[in-house]
């Protein structure tokens, strides 16, 4: 996980200088075109707005459907538990004396922790896979739009 957060730093600061290329570009082209209207670069001013709502769009549906994803698995995660705690509360509740409850109660604390744990990690690491396959058609977009307009 740590590989996959240095990279999704990475790619974020990729994005920033991109982007502040881009922009600075492309602020270029609009004063130039404020200037002579007749030279202006209508082709990259209309790309400005559709390449920005393209990327979004790409974006907005892989986060989307990631969040989805991580919802099934959050419901998944809480019926499992909710099956657990309710053997747990069965094995107490037929327990042949104290100590025997007390042993199916941290049985199952112990490994309800465990599952919290492993849960943990994987909700982070999916939860950092998402955010990556998010900016990716963005970042794709905004690194593109750098090296066209590098002069």
């Amino acid at each position: 996980m740590i590989d996959q957060a240095n990279r999704a730093a990475r790619s974020g600061q990729e994005l920033l200088q991109a982007s502040g290329d881009v922009i600075a570009r492309r602020l270029e082209i609009v004063a130039d075109g404020f200037r002579d209207p007749l030279k202006a670069d209508l082709r990259e001013m209309s790309l400005m707005g559709s390449e920005k709502v393209e990327a979004l769009t790409a974006s907005a549906g892989v986060g989307l459907n990631g969040a989805m994803s991580l919802a099934a698995t959050t419901a998944a995660v809480a019926a499992r538990e909710t099956a657990a705690a309710q053997g747990a509360l069965n094995a107490v509740l037929t327990a042949r004396n104290p100590a025997e409850a007390a042993l199916a109660q941290g049985s199952w604390v112990t490994a309800a922790m465990g599952r919290a744990v492993s849960d943990g990690w994987a909700f982070g690491a999916s939860i950092m896979k998402l955010q990556a396959e998010t900016l990716a058609p963005i970042h794709a977009a905004a690194v593109a739009n750098a090296k066209r307009l590098k002069r």
